[in-house]
């Protein structure tokens, strides 16, 4: 895991000591709110509906058990003893006080962490796979690659007042679960046939008021080249991208109107210019990075086979957590867990203090230390010996967060939504408890199978609702909240944007609603092995539409 340098230190310890006195100066009315709106962003801060909000950096999703004690500690202290993990893979504290603020920032920075480049019109946190490192289907870790962009884009002179913000995602395997092609740069980590490491890139992907797959652009860059071709694309988006209008500003607005060969050309142009020169990535410099994210020293644990096996036959709950919640890892001895934060009935992606606390404990113990942040608002520990997934199963158990639903229809996403968001149109949090209680059953559940559900109070899509397999959005109609259903989502390496399949529904039907499509699929797919996202592809959304809207459906 990465640590930070003596730059690092110092630059974080100045920046909070800077905010500090703004702060002071926000309170004393020496400024006013619309003055320090820009310098609040920069660190990270948020006005929201009922009080300000921190958003906190966790790069690439990586963190260790001080770390999250600290994020427990902070929840308790200065909120109300929760903190929210988001599909940035960083954390959001929804109550903390602005005169709290630099103290929070204090603390942060005692842990090396900070709020820095999590809000404005900048390059903001780099997103990775939350199996890095441990993945078996990995080509190669992608978070020194990560980490290089993070250094090379904090603060950066050139890129910190962009038109609008960008974002970055890394993975390094062929099924890509840090959904590349909904970001603006997306970078996929692959071997050439010579065996050597690079990229291929995509660019304008997005979702919000205009959700769009990204375009590849280049198939390899070589690996020596990755910070020279990214100041290639952000220059030309830079200098290109509109200002006039927000609704407009993402590069993907760009490359659509610029087209994509065009906008390609003016990239390697732009390419020509760097790729000699001081960008290029010295070798030693990635393997220094590299050796930051080196494996855990493994020890062979031979046992765990059995111990899994008579675990199983003495605990259903575990044997269910087991097939669900734990994944394959490079080492035969050990696993990759998931530790759900989407309890039934409970808000998607919150963890409260002492759960924090406790789960830095078990990482602190079973899992080398290290901890990751899904995108998909989960926790992960990577690292975790199949001998000892019994006594991380039941020590998860007591605090409640063993639910077996990783990537089951009550696995939902969901931003905040009305509750705390001043964007937002309608609620998302309430929308998503009442639906995991309707699917409760976890026999039910496993039988519908993988179905990605996700839940946005607006269009901006913090809920990603336009790649679920099943998406809701929450509109206004009239001073009404309603919800628009959408279908055949998906943000894998088979990315494709879900359709709007007819008229919204109200707070009292969207459950029922949800249901029906369900319900529908259960009864059109081929058999149990068929998934609702290749049923969606294989009969379209005619069957969908027809149990959901009856005549309305085949009159339209």
């Amino acid at each position: 895991m990465y640590r930070y340098d003596e730059f690092d230190h110092d630059f974080v310890k100045a920046r909070t000591a800077e905010f500090a006195d703004q702060v002071e100066r926000r309170l004393a009315g020496e400024i006013t709110e619309e003055q320090f709106r820009p310098l609040r962003l920069m660190n990270g801060v948020y006005l929201q509906l009922h009080a300000y909000m921190l958003r906190v950096a966790i790069p690439y999703g990586t963190l260790n058990s001080r770390q999250l004690r600290m994020l427990g500690h902070i929840a308790r202290k200065y909120d109300k003893g929760y903190g929210h993990f988001t599909t940035r893979q960083n954390i959001q504290y929804n109550w903390p006080a602005l005169s709290d603020i630099p103290a929070i920032l204090a603390d942060l920075a005692s842990v090396e962490m900070h709020a820095i480049q999590t809000s404005g019109n900048c390059i903001r946190n780099v997103t990775a796979d939350h199996f890095a490192g441990a993945a078996a289907d990995e080509v190669a870790d992608p978070r020194p690659y990560a980490e290089i962009l993070r250094q090379w884009s904090t603060v950066h002179p050139e890129f910190s007042y962009l038109p609008r913000k960008f974002k970055i995602a890394v993975t390094g395997a062929e099924r890509d679960r840090a959904a590349i092609q909904v970001h603006d740069i997306g970078l996929h980590l692959k071997k050439n046939a010579a065996g050597e490491l690079g990229f291929a890139v995509y660019v304008g992907g997005g979702q919000g008021r205009t959700p769009i797959v990204a375009k590849k652009i280049r198939d390899f860059l070589p690996e020596e080249h990755l910070l020279s071709y990214t100041t290639a694309i952000l220059r030309v988006y830079n200098l290109h991208g509109r200002r006039d209008n927000k609704y407009k500003a993402r590069i993907k607005i760009l490359v659509h109107e610029t087209g994509v060969e065009e906008l390609s050309r003016q990239v390697e142009a732009e390419w020509q210019e760097l790729k000699d020169g001081e960008l290029k990535l010295p070798e030693a410099d990635v393997q220094a990075i590299t050796a930051y994210f080196a494996p855990p020293a493994f020890v062979a644990r031979p046992e765990g086979d059995e111990a899994v096996k008579q675990a199983r036959l003495d605990s259903r709950g575990f044997s269910e957590w087991l097939a669900q919640n734990v994944t394959t890892h490079k080492h035969p001895d050990y696993a990759a867990v998931t530790i759900s934060l989407k309890g039934i009935g409970e808000a998607p992606g919150d963890a409260s203090d002492s759960q924090m606390e406790a789960v830095a404990d078990i990482a602190e113990k079973y899992a080398f230390d290290e901890l990751r942040v899904s995108h998909e608002q989960n926790l992960i520990l990577p690292h975790v010996a199949r001998a000892d997934l019994k006594a991380v199963y039941d020590a998860l158990v007591e605090i409640d967060l063993a639910t077996a639903n990783s990537g089951l229809i009550s696995d939902i996403i969901a931003c905040p939504g009305l509750d705390y968001c001043a964007l937002a149109n309608a609620r998302a949090i309430p929308v998503a408890q009442e639906i995991s209680r309707r699917f409760a059953s976890l026999e039910r559940q496993r039988d519908i199978g993988e179905l990605k559900l996700k839940i946005s109070g607006c269009i901006n899509a913090c809920g990603h609702h336009h790649v679920g397999h099943i998406g809701i959005l929450g509109v206004e109609k009239k001073g009404t909240e309603l919800y628009q259903v959408t279908l055949g989502g998906s943000a894998d390496e088979n990315t494709s944007i879900g359709e709007i399949v007819g008229r919204g529904f109200g707070p009292e039907e969207i459950t029922d609603a949800i249901e029906t499509v369900v319900e529908t699929y259960l009864k059109v797919r081929l058999d149990r092995s068929e998934k609702f996202i290749d049923t969606y592809r294989r009969l379209g959304a005619a069957p969908f539409k027809e149990a959901l809207y009856g005549s309305e459906a085949k009159a339209a």
